[in-house]
């Protein structure tokens, strides 16, 4: 079930820049853990990056140095920043709430609907 709404992705050059933006749809999805997961046709998805309710963030360590996962808990955003992007990089990126840690009795990730990210030249 789509929560978020992902925007932002598209084509672009080895070496270029994006920026992911997410809108979060439900007040409490910002007092939960966030993440960004990415996924290429015939696997599984993979986490890219995380960030907490205060901010602490995690990095895959395939982005690490490249990508940056911030957080507006006042706008509801949740963004990532990604520079120096490889044809590696070449995904549909995933806005994700994860309650699990937050909120009683929650099992479940909740995920947008995925913005395509693609690099080539």
């Amino acid at each position: 079930q789509a929560q978020h709404v992902e925007y932002g992705g598209g084509l672009v050059q080895p070496g270029g820049s994006l920026r992911l933006s997410c809108s979060l749809s439900g007040g409490i999805l910002a007092y939960i853990d966030l993440a960004w997961y990415r996924q290429t046709p015939g696997n599984e998805r993979e986490l890219v990056a995380s960030i907490s309710p205060t901010e602490e963030t995690t990095y895959a360590d395939f982005v690490k140095g490249r990508f940056t996962i911030s957080r507006d808990n006042r706008e509801n955003m949740l963004y990532l920043q990604m520079n120096s992007l490889m044809p590696d990089d070449t995904a549909v990126y995933y806005c994700v709430g994860d309650p699990r840690k937050f909120v009683s009795g929650s099992t479940s990730l909740y995920w947008g609907q995925g913005t395509q990210v693609t690099v080539s030249s």
